[in-house]
């Protein structure tokens, strides 16, 4: 007689995400109380971001900006996050070979490196509008596309999302950072904007996984189409804001002295290269996460709700994105590059723990949102680094330009492990450890650099 073996499909409890969103809250609520005393001396304790104007516009004009933006910021974070989401479920439902995914996956990181590289530098120049109008473009015609044919179209679709992710991740904080500037705001103002905006695209993310869940409901058949409508809409919708409402800043010198500064500033400035590495380190760790945390999860047969434990990752990274004002401004007063140096070493060594060892299912989940909380606090700190160092005129090239070497990395993993099955998953997580452990050493000796203040652009 033969042996019947049950296998059990692990669930994640419903009381983390009570727990996690709990905690969200709770650290925002109580920030202002235990943060009270210190109130008085808050913009002395900002020093490095560019000094405090004579005389600030009110708190309500700081509040309309701040509350406008991250309106749009969450809107634009949900059409990322969608397209994410259920890319492979739309390109499985197609009957798309993983061998084809895979393909795509390397035409993508491709056009990152060959094209977005320079997106950055073309944001400097042409001014953050025009080039954040270009990520609502590129969303609105995958999505027309996808609507129309109601066939993902593989190279076409993956090109344009590739170069939107990395216009995405400098255009919106670029024009931010220098409006806020403009509008004679105060600089710790702009730090809390910052992890404001981490909070929101993570809420944002678990929200457009909602969307399209019930957007296409229980019969795909029918419902496959509708997530790429409700992205031509968001898309229309921020560009009709923007248009309106944002104003163009184009670059004020000529293309020749913004080359001149950004080689000057960005490409031999010392301080300026530790905090790109580090930048490339976390784009690397984290895309590399992406990758590989599903089939770390169901490696050797085991059967897990994936979809439960999105949410779950997300929560986390928003509950470390508030704990950034606790140790940057609130009575732990913990400086930056310290934070980040933790927050980095914490977020490597779960790498490494992976990489030994896949675990049980349980103890990989704690693992990936203790790494998520990490980034949730390396985020908004490495914001203010670069406000810190990065004249805003250069702020989109430093950002592109410090993508690049990690989507050229990601791509060789592709290959490696893809088409030669050279390397392993362990080997891939242990790359990404040690990327991370190396971001922690630039972060000690941005630390010991960091008497020297920053260059204006203009000046060089």
């Amino acid at each position: 007689m033969g042996v019947v073996i049950e296998s059990d499909i692990w669930e994640l409890r419903p009381q983390i995400f009570l727990i996690l969103f709990f905690t969200s809250f709770l650290s925002i609520f109580l920030f202002p109380y235990f943060n009270k005393n210190n109130s008085n001396n808050k913009t002395s304790s900002y020093p490095d971001l560019g000094g405090i104007v004579s005389n600030p516009p009110s708190l309500s004009s700081f509040l309309r900006f701040q509350t406008s933006f991250l309106l749009i910021y969450s809107l634009a974070s949900v059409n990322e996050g969608i397209q994410a989401v259920f890319g492979e479920f739309e390109y499985a439902y197609y009957g798309v070979s993983r061998e084809q995914m895979l393909v795509y996956l390397c035409v993508g990181s491709a056009s990152a490196v060959l094209f977005g590289t320079f997106l950055g530098m073309f944001s400097d120049v042409m001014g953050p509008k025009k080039i954040s109008l270009a990520f609502c473009f590129l969303h609105l015609f995958v999505g027309i596309w996808k609507s129309v044919t109601r066939h993902p179209t593989g190279w076409i679709a993956t090109t344009c999302l590739a170069l939107a992710s990395t216009i995405f991740s400098f255009s919106f904080e670029t024009w931010m950072v220098t409006e806020h500037e403009k509008l004679g705001h105060r600089q710790d103002m702009l730090s809390d904007t910052f992890w404001l905006m981490a909070f929101f695209e993570s809420a944002s993310l678990i929200g457009s996984q909602v969307l399209g869940n019930l957007l296409i409901g229980d019969n795909a058949e029918k419902g496959i189409g509708f997530p790429s409508t409700a992205i031509v809409f968001f898309s229309l919708m921020i560009v009709i804001y923007i248009s309106k409402e944002w104003k163009a800043m184009p670059l004020a010198g000529g293309v020749d002295d913004y080359m001149v500064a950004l080689n000057a500033c960005v490409l031999h400035d010392k301080k300026v290269w530790l905090l790109a590495c580090a930048q490339a380190c976390l784009h690397f760790a984290t895309t590399i996460l992406w990758l590989l945390w599903a089939p770390t999860m169901v490696a050797d047969g085991r059967e897990v709700h994936l979809g439960l434990i999105y949410p779950c990752f997300m929560g986390a990274r928003m509950l470390g994105s508030t704990a950034v004002p606790w140790f940057h401004s609130g009575f732990l007063q913990v400086g930056i590059e310290d934070c980040l140096m933790f927050a980095f070493s914490a977020a490597g060594l779960v790498f490494s723990i992976v990489a030994y060892d896949y675990q049980e299912i349980g103890v990989l989940v704690t693992l990936f949102c203790f790494f998520h909380v990490c980034v949730g606090i390396i985020l908004p700190s490495l914001a203010r680094l670069r406000t810190m160092y990065v004249p805003n005129e250069l702020r989109g090239g430093m950002i592109s330009l410090s993508l690049a070497p990690a989507n050229a990395g990601v791509l060789f993993v592709l290959i490696q492990r893809g088409y030669f099955r050279s390397i392993e998953n362990s080997t891939i997580m242990a790359f990404s450890a040690f990327a991370l452990f190396a971001a922690a050493g630039c972060m000690h000796l941005l630390k010991l650099r960091r008497k020297q203040p920053r260059q204006n652009w203009h000046e060089l």
